[in-house]
Parts: structure tokens; sequence; C-alpha cells
């Protein structure tokens, strides 16, 4: 029997190689991440280069991703870290789609700060706890705490009375777990791109190196 977590890993994933576990990855938790973070930030096209960004890097550290407990969550957490980062609101083309127009729920949760939004969807909408979802946003337990109580009283006052099926933790909980109508990249060209990017940033940092120790000579030789 396996001892230690790594040989759990080993031992579960025996006889699959790491391309068909990140496959298997890929299928099982992309199309709903996508939905999660268009509920993050009503952005369509936000949500999918985020997802892309997410797994591109899960894959260029498949070994961690592939020890660790919960895989789907470190996915989970560089897609929201990314969707999430202030400098998107720069970018005109991912701001929130039209479709929230007419729905003034949607309209208060976008309303809400990003880490308000995001513990109302790890706590509400996903079912962690409070310690799972710290863990996740790397915050202390009492900060998690805190946001998750100031984001359901701001988002409350936009849905029914608490004793309606409109509460913050169901009107969340229906949205994230509708079912992904999202269209996807095949799983081995995500593979094949990020690893053309690593080895394109692979032969940058040499050239700068490079550039940068043929700068060094010459203002050695020079002075």
């Amino acid at each position: 029997m396996p001892r230690t977590r790594e040989e759990a890993i080993l031992h579960s994933e025996a006889g699959r190689t790491p391309a068909d576990a990140f496959d298997a990855l890929y299928v099982r938790a992309g199309g709903p991440l996508v939905y999660q973070v268009l509920l993050l930030t009503g952005s369509r096209r936000l949500a999918f280069e985020a997802v892309d960004v997410a797994f591109h890097r899960a894959w260029e550290h498949w070994p961690e991703v592939a020890a660790d407990p919960d895989p789907a969550g470190w996915v989970r957490a560089k897609a929201h870290d990314y969707a999430l980062a202030p400098w998107h609101r720069f970018r005109p083309a991912h701001q929130a789609d039209a479709a929230t127009a007419g729905d003034t729920a949607w309209q208060a949760f976008l309303g809400l700060p990003g880490h308000h939004r995001r513990v109302l969807m790890l706590c509400e909408g996903l079912g962690l706890d409070i310690t799972q979802a710290a863990i996740e946003m790397e915050a202390t337990a009492g900060a998690t705490r805190s946001r998750l109580m100031h984001a359901r009283t701001a988002l409350s006052q936009h849905l029914p009375a608490p004793d309606d099926p409109g509460t913050p933790d169901n009107w969340l909980k229906d949205r994230t777990t509708a079912a992904s109508t999202a269209t996807l990249p095949r799983a081995h060209s995500v593979r094949q791109t990020s690893e053309r990017l690593t080895r394109l940033q692979t032969r940058l940092a040499f050239a700068l190196t490079a550039t940068l120790a043929a700068l060094i000579a010459i203002t050695c030789a020079t002075t």
C-alpha cells in the first residue's frame, strides 16, 4: 500500500502518462471553470483567456499540480487570480458583456470588490468552507470570514428576503452548478502551446543573458 501522498499519486496514476492525466483534468474542469470566471467577471472573452492561462501554467508545473490534493483547485486558483487582476479594468475588450445588462443580481454581484466576489463564489457557489477558501485566496481565516459576511450583506440587498429562494447562497449555487456550454480547444493543443511558450521563454532568457554578458565584457575591455 502507498504510504506517502507522492506514492499514492504514483499508485493511482499507474499506467497513465502525465499527458493523459492533464487531459482528463482539462476535460473535467475546463468548461465549468470558464463559466465560473464568466460569473466572476461578466466577460466571456476574459473567462476563456483566464482558463487558457491557468491550464498553460498547470502543464508547465505539472509535477506540482499532479502532487496537489486538489489539482482542479490549483487550476481554479490560477484562473481566478488572473481574471481578477486589477489591470484588466484598463482593457475595454475585457469589460462585462451586454448579457449582464438585464440581470440586476448579477450586476450587483459584479459591483462587489473582486475578493468579495471570489469568496462568495468559493463558499456559496462551490461549497468550500472558510479554511479552504482562505488557503486558496492566500488570506487568513478571519479576513476570509469578514469578507464573506460583508459580501453576503451587500448582495442580499439586491435579492429577495432571506427566507426566499433568492438568498445569496442559493442564487450563486444555482448559477455555479448550471451546465457549462463552453467549447474549449482540445487538450493536446493547450499542452503544445504551453510547451512552445516555455521553449520561447527559455530562448529569450538565454539571449538576454548572452547579451548582458557581452555588454559587460565590452565595458570591461573599454575601461
